[in-house]
């Protein structure tokens, strides 16, 4: 097994959401949020953000969550260094078929299992769509930092660390504490590239107890100016789907965001101007506070919170699969 280093080789590149609510979907991700649609079947529909054929990649089916996230890796040997440490873990990979990388927009592709049922992608070359975009928005942010990132709940963090750092060579880049609702968390947070996160993991402090009913708590995608992001802000409430968390700004990316409730239930962030990692001079900190402004709870209310907590609860009894032969026994708090 190769011990070379695939950070910086590895980008979010797709994610792959289930489920049966494709009228309200098409609504969500083209006339609010402001992305490109294609149509491809009744059964499966895709959005684009730039001239990459799939960034989201939306089939028929119940989850009502994200199911698979792809990872654009730069060139066909960290394609094999990381397939060849994933097999000499005894973890099986499947190779995909034809159909299944056209329906992604891409060659290459390898999947195996990851934490909390997500399976993971990883594909060499992404194709590039000749059709010209049709969208809102003036354009996203992908390229080298991926095209954004994603926010897990876990009651073993330590256990999701040590899987991303197995499999891409993650870094911790920071951590957040809060308290919400009297719930103290930590939320880590991990990249893989020059963005300051591909991968955030949030855990309550001192319960292993997960309190979000999906397997993903947020996604995120970057906005290329803050006229786009305040109008898609604005297009969301007009048309009537909820809203999670006003604008506000982060403390440790800085990003300016809100966070609107998908029709699946978990949540999407869009963004703006997050810092880019400097590689020689970054240090992990810790932060109080997830926000410096803003980010304020939208219509919530206690009964709400009490159905966070019985989830919170019920989650006792259901095992959280970490993968262990990549994960092993985690990766602690430095």
């Amino acid at each position: 097994m190769s011990t070379e280093s695939v950070f910086g080789a590895v980008h979010l590149g797709y994610l792959v959401i289930e489920t049966n609510r494709f009228t309200d979907w098409r609504r969500f991700g083209t006339d609010a949020i402001g992305m490109h649609h294609d149509a491809l079947s009744r059964d499966v529909m895709r959005f684009r953000l730039d001239d990459q054929e799939c960034r989201f990649l939306l089939r028929r089916g119940p989850a009502e969550d994200v199911v698979a996230t792809g990872w654009h890796i730069d060139d066909h040997a960290s394609f094999e260094r990381i397939e060849a440490r994933v097999r000499a873990h005894g973890v099986p990979c499947t190779e995909g078929s034809a159909e299944e990388a056209a329906l992604r927009g891409v060659e290459r592709l390898l999947r195996f299992p990851g934490p909390k049922g997500i399976t993971q992608e990883i594909y060499t070359t992404p194709v590039a769509s000749s059709e010209p975009l049709r969208m809102l928005s003036s354009g996203w942010v992908t390229g080298d930092s991926g095209m954004g990132h994603v926010a897990i709940t876990s009651a073993k963090p330590a256990r999701l660390r040590g899987y991303f750092d197995t499999v891409f060579d993650a870094r911790l880049t920071d951590c957040i504490e809060e308290t919400i609702s009297g719930v103290k968390l930590k939320i880590r947070f991990l990249r893989v590239n020059e963005r300051h996160h591909s991968i955030a993991i949030a855990a309550v402090r001192g319960l292993p107890i997960d309190p979000v009913r999906t397997r993903v708590q947020h996604l995120n995608i970057q906005a290329e100016s803050l006229d786009d992001l305040a109008r898609s802000y604005d297009r969301v409430g007009e048309l009537g789907f909820d809203m999670a968390l006003s604008v506000g700004q982060h403390t440790n990316d800085k990003e300016l965001s809100y966070y609107a409730r998908t029709p699946s239930g978990f949540e999407w962030e869009v963004g703006w101007n997050p810092l880019v990692v400097d590689e020689s001079t970054w240090q992990p900190t810790t932060h109080q506070g997830i926000s410096v402004w803003g980010h304020t709870p939208v219509g919530r209310t206690i009964v709400d919170k009490l159905e966070q907590f019985r989830r919170g609860g019920l989650s006792l009894a259901r095992r959280e699969d970490t993968v262990p032969a990549l994960s092993g026994a985690g990766v602690p708090d430095d």
